[in-house]
């Protein structure tokens, strides 16, 4: 990290579990390139599902992490997650910096010690996600003291004396946190790692691209449909709960690969005609990802992807096409979560296809490289450190 923050400030990292990579993840693996030095606390740890970079740190999990059969059941002891991330042992420290979307930024840290967040969203099984997790059934109802406890215990830990400093992944995030908690964040786009993706100066292949997590918000089944009665092939990367169900009713079109590489991934960004992106996405790093690649994103009006598509137009619901004054869009948006609307996008994206260049799309993300998120970050520390005032 830039300037004093590597070797002589003694630095917390703590992210509420390390089981997988994800968004969350790549932000930790850059954090933890760039601090080498800093110990990692986290509530859950399981070597090897992550990075060289991160397993390298010192890590601390809390107890749960000790209890049988965690690896696959983690998920399973949600009610126990905030006494957990209150019981890290977090002392000696010159800087505690979390990264967050459960519990990590409400832990205990000493008096005096500054505490800046890296949120990458609320709690949003907890708040904004809680139809798309629980619905409005018996679910939902047998749920509801849990989910009432979890409101009150995030609420009561995220206030100036506890979270000296709130930074945002986009500007949606940034506005659910001033909604959610009463605080204003400043924003950071997460690292993307645009040297590792590049442009390979051919034609598309004739099929489209879906990167899902299968769970419930990120809305493969929208996806799925709008591809039904369409000629055109849809390829679906990644796994999660959801995947079998959906993957046992799609059509014949729609191919499902599970897990891949980063490399084998990073070839089907290349030559994908565009990916689909129908989340409303806390960022949405794969829709980056592809923009590296040279290739156009089809996005949900919503999110991360108002930040980081530039879109030619917006397709909404009735059919109507409303034009955007982008001299190099890099992809378009549709404005409603259903199959339907995604069709009037991808049939208006096709006529016109031709318009999104390579180049120009590579460049929007370059926007979102890690030593811009480096730099941004070492500044925001230093802020919080040498006195300035906390956002919020």
């Amino acid at each position: 990290m830039t300037g004093r923050y590597h070797e002589r400030v003694r630095v917390a990292l703590v992210h509420d579990w390390v089981t997988g990579m994800r968004g969350g993840e790549r932000v930790l693996d850059a954090l933890a390139r760039a601090l080498p030095e800093a110990d990692l606390y986290t509530l859950f740890y399981q070597p090897g599902s992550t990075t060289a970079a991160i397993d390298a740190l010192k890590i601390r999990a809390s107890p749960l992490n000790r209890l049988p059969g965690v690896r696959r059941h983690y998920r399973k002891l949600l009610p126990l997650y905030p006494w957990a991330a209150r019981h890290l042992e977090i002392e000696g420290y010159d800087l505690v910096l979390s990264i967050s979307h459960a519990v990590a930024k409400n832990i205990r840290t000493e008096q005096g010690v500054p505490h800046l967040c890296y949120c990458l969203t609320p709690m949003r099984y907890v708040w904004d996600q809680i139809d798309a997790y629980l619905g409005h059934g018996l679910r939902r109802l047998l749920a509801a003291p849990l989910i009432a406890g979890l409101r009150r215990h995030d609420l009561a830990h995220n206030g100036p004396d506890e979270v000296d400093r709130f930074v945002a992944i986009s500007s949606a995030v940034a506005d659910r946190i001033r909604r959610t908690y009463g605080r204003r964040a400043s924003i950071i786009h997460p690292p993307v790692d645009c040297d590792r993706i590049r442009p390979n100066g051919q034609e598309p292949e004739d099929f489209y691209l879906l990167v899902g997590g299968f769970v419930p918000y990120k809305r493969e089944q929208v996806a799925i449909e709008a591809f039904r009665n369409r000629g055109d092939r849809l390829v679906v990367v990644g796994d999660g709960p959801t995947r079998r169900q959906l993957e046992s009713s799609a059509p014949e079109n729609v191919e499902f690969t599970g897990r891949i590489a980063d490399a084998a991934l990073a070839s089907l960004f290349q030559r994908c005609r565009a990916l689909i992106h129908p989340q409303d996405e806390d960022f949405g790093i794969a829709a980056v990802e592809a923009q590296a690649a040279g290739r156009p994103v089809i996005a949900f009006q919503g999110g991360g992807a108002l930040d980081t598509v530039k879109p030619l137009f917006i397709a909404h619901e009735d059919g109507r096409l409303e034009w955007r004054n982008e001299t190099h869009p890099t992809g378009i948006h549709f404005t409603r979560q259903d199959s339907q609307t995604l069709g009037i996008a991808l049939d208006a994206f096709s006529v016109h296809a031709e318009r999104f260049l390579s180049g120009p799309i590579r460049e929007q993300a370059e926007r979102f490289d890690r030593q811009r998120f480096i730099d941004a970050i070492s500044r925001e520390i230093t802020e919080l450190t040498e006195g300035s005032a906390p956002a919020g």
